[in-house]
């Protein structure tokens, strides 16, 4: 397949750098592979790629079509966040990550993510706002492993899931950190299909995906769809629900004092 266009992803800190190469494996679809060493962390210099080459596919004189994403890593589809980077950036959620999914969520074309990989926390987030997911069947898991390590998802992060997920594969995947494999996936609505790019491409022509963009309202209808999420991704909505969390910190906090200054005069009296 020629290459329509690479973004180059520089190098950042411990990151090598890679590039997202666009290409057409068929008339009006479009791949974007983005390769980063070691696992496609998202971190400003990824994220701003992926957020260049959307905008090149929309307004770069491309026929409208389908988008497909996937990694030119084996391993991993995308490891999620660089934690440490992550923190260390007061914006980067608001105006990179945040921006990123919304993006992807209401997109003015159908937007499939090929999972070949892992797709773990922020990389399994990442796929969740395109429209489709289509998995590798032999090897990768999907999870959100937040509670293996003591992380709490932003409420951005979690819209997605309560949006496009059963209560009880919400539950698992989050409160269990559940790994799913790519039939399981599709079992409980995280992934539409396994396969490679070949099931993808017969999945985009069974549902005739490279003609809907052509109305002009593909984005629109997913705004509205998903418009509690797309709120939550907007810099107000992000702002908001910080102070809300630090509100309810601080509740939390007087709880716990209430709570231990009762016990004490509980074991006072009790038989222990």
């Amino acid at each position: 397949m020629a290459t329509l266009f690479m973004v180059p992803i520089p190098p950042l800190n411990a990151h090598v750098g890679g590039a997202i190469v666009c290409t057409e494996p068929a008339p009006a679809v479009y791949l974007l592979t983005m390769t980063s060493p070691p696992d496609n962390r998202l971190t400003t210099a990824s994220c701003s790629a992926l957020l260049d080459a959307l905008d090149l596919l929309e307004f770069g004189g491309y026929t409208p079509g389908v988008v497909v994403t996937t990694s030119g890593i084996p391993k991993f589809f995308s490891n999620g966040l660089d934690l440490e980077h992550a923190q260390s950036i007061e914006t980067f959620l608001p105006r990179l990550l945040y921006k990123l999914f919304n993006r992807f969520l209401t997109y003015p074309m159908p937007t499939i993510a090929l999972l070949n990989g892992h797709a773990f926390a922020g990389g399994l987030m990442l796929a969740m706002h395109h429209d489709y997911r289509v998995m590798n069947p032999s090897k990768g898991f999907a999870c959100i492993n937040e509670l293996e390590f003591g992380v709490p998802l932003k409420p951005a992060m979690s819209a997605i899931f309560r949006l496009k997920l059963p209560p009880a594969a919400y539950r698992t995947l989050v409160l269990e950190a559940h790994r799913f494999h790519g039939a399981a996936a599709v079992a409980v609505g995280i992934a539409d299909a396994v396969g490679g790019l070949d099931e993808v491409l017969g999945f985009v022509a069974e549902k005739k995906l490279t003609g809907k963009a052509k109305t002009g309202v593909y984005g629109l209808l997913k705004a509205e769809m998903y418009r509690e999420s797309v709120e939550l991704l907007s810099e107000e909505g992000h702002q908001r629900e910080e102070r809300r969390a630090k509100d309810g910190m601080d509740a939390e906090d007087g709880r716990r004092w209430a709570a231990e200054a009762r016990v004490e005069e509980i074991k006072g009296r009790a038989k222990l």
